[in-house]
């Protein structure tokens, strides 16, 4: 497994065609736990190059051709049913208006990319209209250079991030003169295969009970040796070897109860830089990534006078769906990584990194992936309760922030003829944390997409910051032959 990368093969397959009916403990639990300050839908930003000689209007007939596109596949045309005998569920959406999902939008002037940036945080504010398929389309046009944006925005329960990844790639196309449009909404899906089995209904059940029972003495296994592990941390019989839950109390703007209003901000890097830098340190894209995110975090924090002294603690995902899993929903967990002490030397901070992504990545495979996903519904059970009590801004919270990488497609990817110059992943918030620092690699382009309570003051200044700690490192590891 990859030391976070959330999922390393992103294929133009369509998904699974199992109904969608049944909510997993932790889809619903993203219904359960969302308010106001706490929405939990997620979503993507795309900024789009017209094509040469276009016409004027080009974005404007560009949504006009998608609204034709009204015939649903799942989970696009569910909606969540609360009530009856079946308990939570999925049921078909009984009315559905294309004009209620899919939004044109055009200033009077053409504007910046902060410009959008601040628009586009707006529409990522509120909650989903639960009474509707909780998906929205919106096309930003008038944008300088010729551009527009696209700003995509799902509710986390439809899938998690390497669903909507296939999603995103599956809808668009790879070659600028591929004049095909196929929106996520609308792309056909893959029949499941039935195997054959030999064995009768009986003996299926007994079989299907004892693997079941096994798996969980197996996961209830893992969970414990993961606890141990913790304890035996947080009494100092090992240093360094895991990170604690809940034992981040620092009083930053990095952490506290959640808050309405949200902050925006985009940074980009090419893969090209990222690959000598990897090659020059021996390191892997998410050690230098996350080396440079966290130089960038201690710069911000000190610029606005929250300092602190010891190292950060991310939340960081990790993937459970195997490579053959095209099933909706969210297959997923999270594991805590303690970052590198403050330091000034780059590449002391790499090194620092890249030993506590070792130690996680030995963590993770010496447990069930089951294990991971219900230990992780657990402590996201703590940390809601804890701010549905309104606590968070008084005990530790678990972690400092959240970072997560979705790696997506090589070759760049097209809309009718626009090329797609950037695309943002912009994430949910979780209890205690002010923010959430998503990466998504796209056609030789690293995409920092960050997402932040207006508790975080000039967020663009830390996209900055962390686009400057990576000219840093590569100044002081890449010499003018290289």
């Amino acid at each position: 497994m990859a030391d976070f990368e959330i999922c390393i093969n992103i294929s133009p397959t369509a998904w699974e065609e199992t109904p969608m009916r049944k909510l997993s403990v932790l889809d619903l639990a993203f219904f359960l736990t969302e308010t106001e300050g706490s929405p939990k839908h997620v979503a993507g930003l795309m900024l789009c190059k017209k094509p040469r000689g276009s016409a004027p209007n080009f974005a404007r007939k560009l949504v006009e051709e998608l609204k034709t596109r009204d015939q649903l596949t799942e989970p696009f045309n569910l909606v969540i049913q609360f009530l009856g005998l079946k308990g939570p569920h999925w049921k078909l959406s009984e009315s559905f208006d294309i004009d209620e999902h899919v939004f044109y939008h055009k200033p009077k002037k053409s504007i910046s990319w902060l410009e959008v940036q601040d628009f586009v945080a707006r529409l990522h504010e509120p909650v989903m209209d639960r009474t509707k398929p909780l998906w929205e389309y919106h096309l930003i046009d008038g944008i300088e250079g010729g551009r527009f944006a696209i700003y995509t925005k799902v509710h986390h329960a439809y899938a998690d991030g390497v669903m909507m990844a296939r999603w995103v790639s599956d809808s668009l196309c790879t070659s600028p003169d591929d004049m095909t449009l196929k929106p996520a909404w609308t792309l056909t899906r893959r029949k499941k295969r039935k195997t054959k089995g030999k064995s009768g209904p009986i003996s299926d059940t007994i079989g299907d009970l004892t693997k079941q029972t096994w798996n969980q003495i197996l996961t209830t296994g893992g969970i414990a040796k993961m606890a141990t592990q913790q304890y035996l941390e947080k009494v100092g019989i090992t240093r360094h070897a895991v990170s604690v839950p809940f034992s981040a109390d620092d009083q930053t703007p990095l952490t506290g109860s959640s808050s309405p209003g949200r902050s925006i901000a985009t940074t980009w890097v090419t893969m090209q830089d990222i690959k000598r830098l990897c090659k020059a340190t021996r390191s892997t894209l998410n050690h230098v990534a996350l080396s440079c995110i966290d130089g960038g975090l201690h710069r911000y924090l000190d610029e606005t006078g929250n300092s602190i002294d010891h190292p950060i603690t991310i939340q960081m995902p990790v993937n459970l769906r195997t490579d053959k899993s095209d099933k909706a929903g969210n297959q997923v967990g999270a594991m805590l990584v303690e970052l590198a002490t403050p330091t000034d030397d780059p590449l002391e901070r790499l090194r620092e990194i890249g030993y506590n992504l070792r130690n996680v990545k030995n963590q993770i495979e010496s447990v069930p992936g089951d294990s991971i996903e219900q230990y992780s519904i657990l402590l996201a059970v703590t940390g809601e309760l804890i701010e549905k009590l309104k606590l968070s801004d008084r005990l530790p919270t678990h972690g400092h922030t959240l970072v997560s990488n979705l790696p997506g497609p090589k070759d760049p990817l097209y809309i009718k003829g626009a090329k797609v110059e950037q695309m943002y992943p912009l994430s949910l918030l979780l209890p205690g944390l002010h923010m959430n620092i998503t990466l998504f690699s796209c056609g030789g382009i690293l995409n920092f997409g960050i997402v932040a309570t207006k508790d975080l003051p000039q967020l663009n200044r830390l996209a900055e910051c962390i686009e400057e700690e990576f000219r840093k490192l590569e100044d002081t590891v890449i010499t003018p032959d290289d």
